[in-house]
C-alpha cells in the first residue's frame, strides 16, 4: 500500500470517527439558536465560529458529517446491489436481455449525475430516505456496466465452460463462480463512487432538494453562508473544506484498491543481483575441485 493510500485511508477513518462521535467531540447542540451571538468569529469556545442563528458551526459540520456518511454509503451500497445483479444478468443471459438491459443503462448514463439525481429526487420529494434512493439510482448505472463488461470475458474462461460441462445450472455458475470475480471491480468503483454520491448530497441540499431544515448537512451550510460570505467566510469555508477532505479521502481510498486489488497495476517485486564472487575465492575452489580430483584417481 502506497503512502498516498495509507493517508487516505487514514483521512476516511478521522472521518467517520468524527462523524459517529459527534456528541462526544461536539456536545453543543448543532440546532440550539442565540440571537445575541449572531455570526460571531471563531474562538476558544467555538471553533468555526457561529452561524446567522448563532448556532456553533463546528457542531454542524460534524453533525452534516452524519447525513453525508449515511447518504454516501447507503447510495453506493444500493447502486452496487442494482447495479452488479443488472450487470451480471445481463452479461450471463445474453440476447434480447443483455441488450434491454444494457440500452437502458446507456440512456440513464447519458444524462449528468447530478441532473439525473434532480430529476428522480424530484419525482419522490424531499427526505434522507428518498435521497438515498434517488442517488443509489444514479450510481447503478456504472456499476452494472462494469460488471457487464467482466461477466462476458468470465463466461468465456475455462472454469466456468468446466462448470458447464459437469452439469452445473446457471443459478450456481452465476454466484458460485461468476459473481466472485467481479467482486474486485465492484469494490474498487464503490471506493470511488462513495466520493461522487457525497459531492451529488451536498449539491442537492444546496438547491433546497435534501434533507429539511434545521438539520445540518454541508449542502445547505453552504447555501447559507453565500449570502454573507465576504462578511463572515467561516460560514460556507468550513463545509466546503469538508467536503473537499472527503471527496479526496474516498477518491483516493478508491484508487488504492484498484492498485491493490489490479494484478495488471501491481509493481514487481525487485530481483536480488547475485552475489558477486571473489577471485581469490574462485581460486580456492578450482584447487579444492583439484584436489579432489587426484584423491578420487589415486
Amino acid at each position: 500500500m502506497s503512502r498516498v493510500t495509507l493517508a487516505g485511508l487514514l483521512l476516511a477513518i478521522l472521518i467517520i470517527v468524527l462523524a459517529a462521535g459527534a456528541p462526544l467531540v461536539a456536545p453543543l447542540d448543532p440546532t440550539a439558536q442565540d440571537a445575541g451571538h449572531r455570526l460571531t468569529a471563531p474562538d476558544a469556545a467555538h471553533l468555526l465560529g457561529r452561524d446567522t442563528f448563532g448556532r456553533d458551526i463546528f457542531a454542524r459540520v460534524l453533525y452534516a458529517g452524519r447525513i453525508s456518511l449515511t447518504v454516501g454509503i447507503g447510495a453506493v451500497a444500493l447502486g452496487a446491489a442494482l447495479g452488479t445483479s443488472l450487470g451480471l444478468l445481463a452479461g450471463y443471459a445474453g440476447r434480447w436481455i443483455e441488450s434491454l438491459f444494457m440500452r437502458a443503462v446507456d440512456l440513464l448514463m447519458a444524462f449528468p449525475s447530478l441532473l439525473l439525481g434532480l430529476v428522480v429526487l424530484a419525482l419522490l420529494g424531499a427526505g434522507l430516505d428518498k435521497m438515498v434512493l434517488s442517488i443509489g439510482i444514479v450510481l447503478a448505472p456504472p456499476f452494472a456496466r462494469i460488471v457487464h463488461s467482466a461477466t462476458l470475458s468470465l463466461t468465456q474462461r475455462e472454469f466456468v465452460q468446466a462448470a458447464r460441462g459437469l452439469g452445473a445450472g446457471h443459478a450456481r455458475i452465476v454466484v458460485r463462480h461468476v459473481a466472485p470475480n467481479v467482486i474486485g471491480e465492484t469494490l474498487v468503483l464503490a471506493g470511488v463512487l462513495t466520493a461522487s454520491a457525497i459531492r451529488i448530497e451536498a449539491s442537492l441540499s444546496f438547491i433546497g432538494l435534501g434533507v429539511s431544515p434545521p438539520t445540518p448537512t454541508w449542502g445547505n451550510m453552504i447555501r447559507d453562508g453565500t449570502p454573507v460570505l465576504l462578511n463572515a467566510p467561516w460560514l460556507a469555508v468550513a463545509p466546503g473544506v469538508a467536503i473537499l477532505i472527503s471527496v479526496l479521502a474516498f477518491n483516493l481510498v478508491g484508487d488504492g484498491l484498484r492498485d491493490l486489488l489490479d494484478p495488471r497495476l501491481r509493481r514487481p517485486k525487485p530481483r536480488r543481483a547475485p552475489a558477486r564472487i571473489s577471485p581469490a575465492a574462485t581460486s580456492r575452489r578450482r584447487t579444492a575441485a583439484a584436489s579432489n580430483e587426484l584423491r578420487t584417481s589415486a
